[in-house]
């Protein structure tokens, strides 16, 4: 599947504004939400994002969602095609999280707005065993991010953690940038770097709370991730399981083969379903204790 009608990895870099508009063109490939998903604006605490559920979606359970862009671009309204299945899956509500987004609020705005948004569920009587926390690309890493935030404040932590196709190494060391680049017909590493400089600006990009590849994940909550093995991103979910099964965090890394970047919205493939199916349990499962 071809999103972008030219290759990115043309001589000339590609600047912000083509940037945003090639995530918008990958955005208006999902496939449409599922029906019967409900979308309600929202707010937790300063954080605005929107809510997402449907009848006999457990209240007492939360996906707290970080939606993907290369930290440049995306909005829980991108992102109702996948958060929607995940909740049709699961069963469980999800708060999908407008965070800021670079080159207006930089590094590490989005980390602390994710904070913000966990202390507000923590506020409002959630028990935090059940709160998974969730998201796919930036946001997947964004993820880890805020949970090593979290793990760092003393605060009580999440339930489970999962990511799709998390982008984990801002420093794009990962072999398959330069492996996949010719198979991942979505993301490349010209795009991704931009975003990262956009988004960084003078921090290091080996920066713990920006690559979460670099982090000691000790004392995480359990940790399922996802991602396709023609994308550019592989590496990154790969890295992070290799550091939760360093840290002895429970952890399920799945990698499919002859699948791209974001293949669960492809609604139609099998191993999207496949991959929905799995994600889903693991938030019933991780959840199981919260419902009441």
């Amino acid at each position: 599947m071809v999103l972008w009608p030219q290759s990115i990895t043309s001589r000339t870099p590609p600047d912000l504004e083509e940037v945003r508009g090639r995530y918008a063109a990958l955005f208006s490939r999902f496939a449409p939400a599922p029906e019967g998903i409900e979308f309600t604006p929202g707010q937790l605490g300063p954080i605005g994002g929107e809510w997402v559920g449907a009848p006999g979606t457990a209240p007492a359970r939360t996906v707290l969602y970080f939606h993907g862009g290369g930290f440049v671009a995306g909005s829980p309204e991108t992102h109702r095609p996948l958060v929607g299945r995940l909740v049709e899956a699961s069963g469980v509500r999800a708060f999908s999280v407008k965070y800021r987004l670079a080159p207006e609020c930089f590094f590490p705005a989005a980390v602390r707005d994710g904070i913000d948004a966990y202390r507000a569920l923590l506020a409002k009587g959630v028990p935090a065993s059940s709160i998974i926390m969730a998201g796919d690309e930036a946001g997947g890493g964004l993820a880890f991010s805020v949970t090593l935030a979290v793990r760092n404040a003393g605060l009580e932590l999440p339930g489970g953690l999962l990511a799709l196709s998390p982008w984990s190494d801002l420093s794009l060391s990962g072999p398959s940038m330069l492996n996949n680049r010719k198979s991942d017909t979505v993301l490349e590493w010209e795009m991704l770097f931009l975003c990262a400089r956009h988004y960084l600006r003078k921090s290091n990009p080996c920066d713990t709370y920006a690559s979460t590849v670099y982090a000691p994940l000790t004392n995480f909550p359990p940790v399922m991730v996802h991602a396709g093995a023609q994308e550019i991103l592989r590496d990154d979910a790969s890295r992070l399981g290799d550091r939760c099964a360093d840290a002895q965090v429970p952890v399920s890394v799945e990698i499919y083969d002859g699948m791209g970047h974001l293949f669960q919205v492809e609604s139609g493939r099998s191993e999207a379903k496949a991959s929905l199916a799995r994600l889903a349990q693991f938030i019933r499962a991780k959840s199981a204790a919260l419902a009441a």
